[in-house]
């Protein structure tokens, strides 16, 4: 899918589910990393991550949409558009949104090796750390005994 469709797929959505037309741009954004898409407050515009396409399918891209759309329309209207205001959480129901997206596999199995496992040599104790440690630096919280990276 191009932008081209993608803004088609986003004026066919609004008019669909929420009767009103989308007046700007809808476009792919591949520098978006944790999130499916975002509305921009000055340009009006509509940016979407295609690895939420690519890796879940249409599906979800719909549901990212008509999720943009609720900060969209609510925000031309003046009204609340934050996710924690009562506007736009009622908005999102009514039109069968999502309020998150489903997370990437790719992502959750970027944290899930970040990890890093020690070990005390004194009395067995395990650590995981996202981060790395100076094992030099640091030693056991519960005996004081030497850290050793297993993992």
């Amino acid at each position: 899918m191009n932008d081209e469709k993608l803004q088609q797929l986003t004026e066919t959505i609004s008019e669909n589910v929420f009767g009103k037309t989308f007046n700007h741009k809808a476009l792919f954004n591949k520098r978006l990393r944790t999130t499916g898409g975002r509305y921009m407050l000055r340009s009006h515009n509509i940016e979407i991550n295609p690895a939420y396409y690519e890796e879940h399918g249409m599906d979800e891209l719909i549901g990212i949409i008509k999720h943009e759309l609720c900060h969209y329309h609510l925000h031309i209207e003046g009204k609340g558009h934050q996710h924690r205001d009562e506007d736009f959480r009622k908005l999102l129901k009514e039109t069968g949104s999502p309020r998150h997206c489903t997370p990437l596999k790719s992502r959750v199995m970027q944290r899930k090796q970040a990890m890093h496992l020690y070990e005390c040599s004194g009395c067995g104790q395990k650590y995981n750390r996202k981060r790395r440690v100076n094992v030099q630096r640091y030693v056991c919280g519960k005996c004081a005994g030497k850290l050793v990276k297993k993992g």
